[in-house]
């Protein structure tokens, strides 16, 4: 299978040039020629089936032509090491647990898949490739975690100073070895328009392999489907209509979860929940795409106003703006009521909810107050220690520490200041 530019202006590549490539020629963003559904008899079987079977057969069309199966097979069992648990809060209201990885976030599936497709892409080139990518929070820790120590691959993550958490800060500047972390003056936005003028610019690209870990890259965007189906096997013997809240900031998370229904999973509906950063809510409300600057929340990794993969969203339903509304409704929610959901889930559930996961819990709520015969899953997409500020000011509870945060801790931060698109460019050439 071949992947194309949603600007249809550069030419289909395969899965292997798609993720070298980060981002077509033209700007777009690549997306497969079709998604075959899997046959009725995946689902009827499915709680009989490994975590592996299962993302290898949703996987499999989309990688076939370049990575062989057994390939495929090893490289998901590095991946899917850990649990993927559902967990009953209320009647009809579950959480899926995404954090039991090595970075104790959802991104952990998607930046371990990459990293190991790109470092098989690698094994016989003899030209090394730049990662390059922004983050509001996880995804910087998950990406470097994911691609440490691959050989013939550097990774460098902007960040925006002083709108991460301290735990995710230390996750993505600790590491050292081929992890360089530039710390951006500056909004997610602005250093995710950093990466992409990145990759148009002739001059830089003359000079060096590019690739993107960010979710517009193929391979850190496909694999997030497997957990919706992982969901669905836990949850599937409940016998009612599934309904998934996933709080969304880039949108690469949900629009995975939205392949997986094209794929033949049977889910009612998704809810997109986010915070005050409104730019999908109001299109769904309105039918108008109007991007805005982004507003920092409590919930940091979904401060995003103009998300890249929500144009993906609107390709899996040929822009039918009917269409997708039958099958995506999103809610907007503030800190006060992020907080307020937080100690609701806490005091009547005895259950830690980081921010991202209570917005989750708000939008699944507020769907089903006029749909609630409907079964909901909230995404928990990252260990409420990552927030521990937050949480501990908001609920009565002191948190531990994972093992997996207790190593990075006491580790010294280092990065590099930048404050301009100049300044990202001259440290690329020069390194």
């Amino acid at each position: 299978m071949n992947f194309y530019s949603l600007n249809e202006q550069a030419p289909n590549v395969s899965f292997k040039d798609a993720v070298i490539k980060g981002i077509a020629p033209d700007k777009g963003l690549y997306f497969p020629e079709r998604i075959e559904p899997l046959p009725p008899t995946f689902f009827a079987g499915i709680a009989d089936l490994s975590h592996q079977e299962i993302a290898f057969n949703a996987i499999h069309q989309f990688v076939s032509h370049d990575i062989p199966n057994d390939k495929l097979r090893a490289i998901l069992a590095k991946v899917l090491d850990f649990d993927f648990p559902v967990v009953q809060l209320e009647e009809n209201v579950a959480t899926l647990e995404l954090f039991h990885g090595p970075t104790m976030a959802f991104k952990d599936v998607g930046a371990r898949f990459m990293a190991n497709c790109l470092g098989y892409f690698s094994e016989d080139q003899d030209n090394e490739v730049t990662v390059l990518v922004a983050t509001s929070g996880d995804t910087g820790g998950a990406v470097a975690n994911g691609f440490l120590g691959v050989q013939g691959v550097k990774v460098v993550i902007l960040y925006p100073s002083g709108k991460v958490s301290d735990i995710q800060e230390r996750q993505l500047t600790t590491l050292g070895q081929n992890i360089t972390a530039l710390e951006v003056d500056g909004t997610f936005d602005d250093c995710q328009k950093m990466v992409k003028t990145a990759f148009l610019d002739k001059e830089l690209l003359n000079e060096m392999q590019l690739t993107s870990a960010n979710s517009i890259n193929v391979a850190r965007w496909l694999p997030q489907l497997f957990y919706f189906l992982f969901a669905y096997k836990q949850v599937k013997s409940q016998g009612k209509e599934i309904v998934f809240s996933v709080p969304s900031g880039n949108f690469g998370n949900i629009c995975a979860g939205l392949v997986a229904q094209k794929l033949g999973m049977p889910v009612k509906h998704f809810v997109a929940a986010t915070n005050v950063n409104d730019t999908v809510p109001e299109y769904m409300r309105t039918g108008e795409y109007n991007p805005k600057p982004s507003t920092a929340t409590i919930s940091n990794a979904m401060d995003v106003g103009d998300p890249s993969n929500f144009i993906r969203i609107r390709h899996l339903f040929q822009d039918n703006f009917e269409s997708l509304s039958e099958k995506l409704s999103s809610y907007t929610f503030t800190d006060d009521e992020t907080r307020e959901a937080m100690n609701h889930i806490y005091n009547t559930s005895n259950y830690t909810a980081d921010p991202h996961g209570a917005v989750g819990y708000l939008g699944l709520k507020k769907y089903q107050e006029n749909n609630p015969d409907t079964y909901g899953i909230f995404l928990e997409t990252a260990h409420p220690v990552k927030f521990l500020d937050v949480v501990e000011e908001t609920i009565p509870e002191k948190l531990e520490i994972p093992a997996q945060i207790q190593k990075v801790m006491n580790k010294e931060k280092n990065s590099i200041k930048i404050n301009s698109y100049e300044k990202l460019k001259s440290f690329l050439l020069s390194n």
